[in-house]
């Protein structure tokens, strides 16, 4: 099925559009890319600190709140344990080394 002239253009007028607004995208965001993910990172270990605290012996008051949470994080455990320097998982219950 042949595209009619004006859908040509409109097709071709997107691709340059996208082009474009990905050029401006790694412009604007590439320089900051390694901070924005340390800041992530930084967020991530603090809502894992907040989500086990209890289990790390900190007392935590939304500790009822926070332990329906804990299922989703039990996959990134590994990873957060490692990052933050303990080389042995810290939790009984965890045994992922």
């Amino acid at each position: 099925m042949e595209l009619s002239s004006r859908d040509q253009r409109r097709e071709i007028f997107s691709r340059r559009w996208s082009a474009f607004w990905e050029g401006l995208n790694e412009f604007y965001v590439g320089p900051y890319r390694h901070m924005f993910k340390r800041e992530q990172q930084g967020e991530d270990d603090l809502f894992m600190i907040a989500v086990l605290g209890e289990a790390l012996g900190v007392p935590d008051p939304a500790a009822y709140y926070t332990a329906e949470l804990m299922p989703a994080l039990w996959e990134d455990f590994h990873a957060w344990h490692r990052r933050i320097g303990i080389p042995r998982s810290p939790l009984d219950s965890i045994g992922c080394c």
